[in-house]
């Protein structure tokens, strides 16, 4: 039976997890009044951490990615409206600061201590209303989804799960409507887990995890300068270690990819302007990797997108992306369905009716299902049609 997934559950969900958040004034925009969140475990975690590739990443980016390095980690301070990148020097002495008061809140160690900022870039972080924040932020197992409304910039929506694995349980949330493209990570994902997971094997499970959900959901072709995936696991359910091979470890790796691939459909589901999900699949691939490559070209095409949204089925907007892909094929092999009808097939259109594949696609979810006929490779990917609100958003999003 594959993982089930709770909807209602959060990252306070596995045990020994606290979280707290507050409107410190930095959010101008968005969804609710909470702006400044922690999230935090009462005892030592192992951290695993996953970083947008971007070469002008936000000063969090250069704090987290040392602080993880070891595999340590207890907590994160999450703030909202601002990104804190391409702030210079100064920036990175703010980011650090901050994490420093929370240390001495928790009375954790500096280095255990990771920062994550999301929102307009270019703008320094507001220390005194975030110095005040911090100091009013109080921790509870009950916190996780006042959490995850924190985080939150254009997202119309909180987006948080578990899941159960054996006796332990893994939670988590996620933020992104825009500027979503991943590329090693995307958004911002928090994840913890009450498991003893041995720090090599935690890293692993999530780099999988966030290939085969994250690095696979788009809304636009952008990628954030703050991109970052982190799981924590703290250990507090007792029992062994769990490694690559050992007991649980097949289970653990797919309960997270359970896990994340809800958070990602949630994502694309809330996309900015977006009134339909798209998931795309692919099959019959040379691999993979050439799978993954033609569901991120065929999420990320506007022509295919702007038809999703009003409902025309143009399939010749899907052959045009997989014509420019670079995946393996035979022409005669490759079929494509729109919402369950097969629309092309042996080089030519069917006999599919128009007007049937139309009325099928103004339903909340779309579905393209692309088979290559060249191998044993599929991918399943996730994004959004595009809506003259998404145009409308962004053209008043700094201003």
């Amino acid at each position: 039976m594959p993982p089930i997934i709770d909807p209602s559950g959060t990252a306070t969900s596995p045990a020994g997890f606290l979280a707290g958040s507050t409107f410190a004034g930095i959010k101008t925009y968005g969804t609710g009044k909470l702006d400044l969140g922690i999230l935090a475990s009462d005892r030592p975690c192992t951290v695993a951490g996953t970083f947008t590739k971007a070469r002008l990443h936000s000063a969090s980016v250069d704090i987290n990615r040392p602080r993880t390095a070891d595999g340590r980690a207890r907590a994160v301070v999450v703030n909202s409206g601002c990104a804190n990148s391409s702030t210079g020097q100064r920036g990175l002495d703010d980011g650090a600061l901050v994490a420093n008061w929370v240390a001495e809140k928790l009375g954790a160690p500096v280095d255990e201590v990771l920062i994550c900022s999301t929102g307009v870039i270019g703008h320094f972080l507001p220390m005194e209303k975030i110095e005040a924040g911090t100091a009013a932020i109080a921790l509870s197992p009950d916190g996780g989804a006042e959490f995850a409304s924190a985080i939150l910039t254009t997202d119309t929506r909180p987006k948080h799960g578990s899941v159960r694995v054996g006796p332990y349980t893994i939670g988590g949330c996620a933020k992104g409507a825009g500027m979503i493209y991943p590329n090693m990570a995307t958004m911002l994902a928090f994840l913890t887990t009450d498991a003893p997971v041995e720090a090599r094997y935690l890293q692993r499970c999530l780099s999988r995890a966030v290939d085969r959900s994250f690095n696979l959901v788009a809304i636009d072709s952008d990628t954030s300068p703050s991109d970052t995936a982190l799981l924590f696991s703290n250990g507090a359910g007792g029992g062994e270690p769990i490694s690559a091979g050992g007991l649980l470890a097949a289970e653990f790796a797919e309960a997270l990819e359970a896990l994340c691939i809800h958070l990602a459909k949630e994502m694309a589901r809330d996309g900015e302007g977006a009134t339909r999900l798209v998931e795309f699949r692919v099959t019959g691939a040379a691999n993979e990797a050439e799978a993954a490559g033609l569901v991120r070209l065929l999420s990320i095409s506007y022509l295919l997108k702007s038809a999703i949204h009003g409902a025309d089925p143009n399939w010749g907007r899907i052959i045009a992306v997989i014509g420019r892909s670079e995946a393996n094929y035979d022409e005669n092999d490759v079929t494509v369905a729109v919402c369950g009808h097969t629309v092309f097939e042996r080089r030519g259109p069917t006999e599919v009716d128009p007007l049937a594949v139309s009325e099928a696609m103004k339903g909340d979810t779309v579905t393209i299902d692309v088979s290559l006929g060249s191998g044993p490779g599929s991918a399943t990917g996730w994004g959004c049609d595009l809506s003259r609100e998404y145009v409308t958003i962004n053209a008043d999003y700094h201003t």
